[in-house]
């Protein structure tokens, strides 16, 4: 390959119009491109500032609407109380950042492709996590019980000191 200077230079022979080898060029162009723009940030929750919390609830709440709207989604799936489950917020981001990521200048229309096929997976966990919660049978929210593990245990600690690993003998 050439330097990110010659991102149009790929010559990648192609079947037809717009075959196999063309897609495969589109999406080389694409990885090596500059950037477009400024750079949305996907983020850690447990390593974010007071304001990038803010910001973030803020546009994860605006997308949760739209998703909930846009696809019809039941309280099985998204419940009322979704922002007091963190492992449905987790997924709800996960699932906006993969959203955002999917429309960019230079994608030739095969992000919004993978949002979609991921979308059904996305689906049958969040309706997982909601049913684990147990809010919506009750009508109600149901405050998780959080599980915090030890971390102290002497026969934990006594653990860590070995590599616990298979180390092949060449």
């Amino acid at each position: 390959m050439h330097s990110r200077d010659n991102v149009d230079e790929f010559d990648v022979p192609s079947s037809g119009s717009f075959g196999d080898d063309e897609i495969t060029a589109q999406l080389f162009r694409s990885a090596f491109a500059g950037q477009a723009g400024p750079k949305s940030v996907t983020r850690r929750w447990r390593e974010m500032t007071t304001e990038q919390s803010q910001e973030a609830w803020r546009s994860l709440s605006a997308w949760v609407r739209w998703l909930v709207a846009t696809y019809q989604l039941t309280t099985s799936v998204v419940p009322d109380c979704w922002w007091r489950h963190p492992e449905i917020v987790a997924e709800l981001y996960a699932l906006h950042r993969a959203e955002l990521a999917s429309y960019t200048t230079d994608d030739p229309g095969f992000g919004p492709l993978a949002f979609h096929e991921r979308l059904p997976h996305a689906v049958e966990r969040l309706r997982t996590h909601t049913r684990a919660a147990g809010c919506v049978g009750l009508q109600a929210h149901k405050e998780p019980a959080p599980r915090m593990l030890a971390n102290d245990d002497p026969a934990f600690l006594d653990w860590c000191k070995a590599a616990h690993q298979l180390v092949p003998e060449f």
